[in-house]
């Protein structure tokens, strides 16, 4: 595996133009979300830097533009109010040691190779976290638009205060959100391809609240972000509190789940749009470099960005090269012109960050879900409910243990399809197995022969289980017993277990058994077991038709019956 990303000098223009474009973007939005997360403007552009440096040079998607993302701000945010109220003194340093955190379990993830299976997760319980998280985002910034700072207790303390905060709005400060949001929202698209939205939003602002708001507002002064430190950022030492490390450690894996899911569904964006093919795994080690060191430098955690990564696309970036420009450009920014971002007012960046979470909201489908799904409709409800209301970890795992109950008992379903019984006098005459012969049938059909199939197909998991061990009964009144397997790649264990069950049972009951069409996996499960040991070799046949031919041949009573006690020699009529 090569160390460093996809870095390459054959398409310069492109990946400059990517790159400059992403940081404008960029700009805006780090603000936004450094002064909605409570850790401060610098901490959004050190994010920004450091996220989208360490994950465009080590990681394993060309285009793909990292930096602090709604959803990770969202629950930094509330990282950051959780530590905060049980230590004022080191709240903030924990906070920052729960990005480092989470920067070494995404390596982890890297290192093992779970890049594949991270998105592997009920597109409803995805969609439920995501709008949930886009709620958040609106409700916490409201307060801000209306030019009141965010009151303690998250989205509860935040609906609580609404009332009071729009009883007496600040009308400066509420026409600059207001007006940065109608920017955002109404900028016709052929004028975006010439000035992201974003960017045109923070300057016209800006220059109304400098040039304009004293005189429309009869002097009414606004928030602004303020001083921004310039120059490099300093050490933050990982810090642990006895009390506090579960709290850490669990907020670190969320970060680290969030931010993956994030980044990688990003980056299968980036392949469609570029047709190549990204690494997971590789992917994973830039984001956790990237969060890892933003948290060393009182960064933002961050993940792969969806605009920034289209963006940067469109305009032509092809390689890594775009995604360093972007971050070098935004280091000269923040090391040299910081005073430059002093003015901007904070309820602009609200406005900013109320748009992101608009955009988080899955409205496509959210119109749609009751239509698809009934069921997957509420698990989403259900989900966004507890991730505004509760918390992220709660809603998702909710979710995920409600959704895959539902998936497994509806592959249980499935699986009980395939598992037919036939030549049995109450067999339904419409029922056969795949391909049979006009021979198989007619054996199948004669109740003279005592021959009954047991016809297994598909891959069968713990699904198909019961639905083995519910004609357990029914088939000891056979003399003969043909399990058919030719249709079975996979057999899980609990349903080897079934299977092995039923034919023991009609070993010992005095039936014949054929193991008829194994394949390599279902054959060596079977082997491993111990069936060999109560079954000759000679009943271990290689076709369905062949089983049926012998068992015909074989009357039941010719011979001594197959009891599960007996020894091979004396199985065989």
């Amino acid at each position: 595996m090569r160390v460093f990303n996809q870095i390459n000098l054959q398409n310069v223009k492109g990946d400059l133009f990517g790159g400059v474009t992403a940081a404008v973007i960029a700009l805006p939005m780090a603000l936004a979300f450094g002064v909605a997360s409570g850790a401060g403007a610098e901490a959004g552009l050190y994010g920004a830097v450091l996220i989208g440096l360490f994950a465009a040079l080590f990681g394993g998607t060309p285009t793909l533009i990292s930096e602090p993302t709604g959803p990770m701000t969202v629950v930094f945010t509330a990282v950051i109010a959780t530590m905060m109220a049980a230590n004022p003194e080191n709240g903030m340093a924990m906070a920052f040691t729960t990005v480092m955190l989470t920067g070494i379990f995404q390596l982890t993830f890297g290192a093992l190779k779970l890049g594949r299976y991270v998105t592997m997760m009920p597109y409803t319980v995805i969609s439920g976290f995501m709008s949930g998280i886009g709620f958040i985002l609106i409700i916490i910034q409201l307060p801000p638009l209306l030019g009141y700072a965010s009151p303690p207790g998250g989205v509860l303390g935040s609906l609580t205060a609404l009332p009071g905060f729009f009883a007496e709005v600040k009308p400066a400060e509420t026409t600059l959100g207001l007006l940065s949001l109608a920017i955002l929202l109404l900028t016709p698209k052929r004028f975006r391809r010439f000035m992201p939205p974003q960017l045109l939003a923070l300057v016209v602002g800006t220059l109304l609240a400098i040039f304009a708001l004293p005189q429309l507002f009869d002097g009414d002064t606004y928030r602004a972000i303020g001083a921004v430190p310039g120059g490099l950022p300093s050490l933050h030492m990982p810090t642990f509190s006895a009390g506090q490390w579960q709290t850490i450690v669990i907020n670190a894996l969320v970060l680290a789940l969030l931010g993956s899911i994030d980044a990688l569904l990003t980056s299968v964006i980036a392949d469609s749009l570029t047709r190549t093919q990204h690494n997971s795994d590789k992917e994973l080690m830039g984001q956790g470099l990237g969060n890892l060191a933003s948290g060393l430098f009182g960064g933002l955690p961050g993940a792969g960005a969806t605009m920034g990564t289209v963006v940067n696309i469109q305009t032509g970036g092809r390689s890594a090269l775009s995604g360093l420009t972007r971050a070098i450009l935004l280091a000269v920014i923040v090391f040299g012109a910081s005073g430059l971002v002093e003015p901007i007012p904070k309820a602009v960046l609200a406005g900013i960050a109320i748009k992101v979470g608009i955009d988080i909201i899955d409205w496509g489908f959210l119109r749609r879900a009751h239509k698809v799904s009934l069921r997957g409709a509420l698990i989403m409800y259900g989900v966004i409910a507890m991730t505004v209301f509760v918390d992220l970890i709660t809603a998702v795992g909710i979710g995920l243990f409600v959704a895959n109950v539902l998936t497994i008992r509806r592959l249980a379903d499935l699986q009980s399809e395939g598992v037919r019984v036939l030549g049995l006098p109450d067999s339904s005459e419409g029922l056969t197995c795949p391909n049979a012969s006009q021979e198989e049938r007619r054996i199948l059909r004669d109740p003279s022969n005592g021959v009954v199939l047991l016809c297994l197909s598909g891959p069968l998991i713990f699904g198909a289980a019961k639905a083995v061990t519910r004609q357990q009964n029914d088939l000891l009144s056979a003399r003969s017993l043909v399990v058919d397997l030719s249709d079975v790649p996979h057999l899980g264990v609990t349903t080897s277990l079934a299977v092995e069950g039923v034919i023991r049972e009609a070993l010992h009951h005095g039936c014949r058994v054929y193991l008829a069409g194994l394949q390599e996996q279902p054959r060596k499960r079977f082997e491993n077991l111990g069936l060999a040991k109560v079954m000759p070799a000679e009943n271990w046949i290689d076709s369905r038709a062949d089983a049926l031919k012998r068992a015909v041949s074989e009357r039941a009573g010719q011979g001594a019956g197959q009891r599960i006690d007996s020894s091979p020699g004396t199985q065989r009529g």
